[in-house]
């Protein structure tokens, strides 16, 4: 399942700076420099949303990430890119689903 691959390998910190490369553009300018405001490397920042996903986010929500991933060329990007572009700032969505 593409959801367990995204999970798995992109909470590596490593793994996630590389696929943020990659991913390029606004989202990874954001993530960086949300990333420097909690004193952590662009990688680790972009692992940590992809963990708290993992752990915070309904059937819902996972599921929207997964509808992302369907017909894309890179999968795994376009749902990290969904996590990422759904989890920078003060107030993910998937936190907020799950504060409800």
């Amino acid at each position: 399942m593409i959801y367990r691959e995204i999970v798995h390998t992109c909470s590596n910190s490593y793994v996630a700076d590389a696929a943020l490369i990659s991913i390029g553009g606004e989202i990874a300018r954001v993530v960086a420099d949300d990333a420097s405001r909690h004193a952590m490397s662009r990688g680790a920042y972009a692992a940590k949303l992809v963990r708290d996903f993992a752990s915070h986010a309904d059937d819902g929500e996972r599921g929207r990430m997964l509808a992302a991933t369907q017909g894309s060329e890179q999968p795994i990007l376009s749902g990290l890119r969904y996590i990422l572009e759904h989890g920078v700032g003060p107030d993910p969505t998937w936190m907020s689903v799950a504060r409800m």
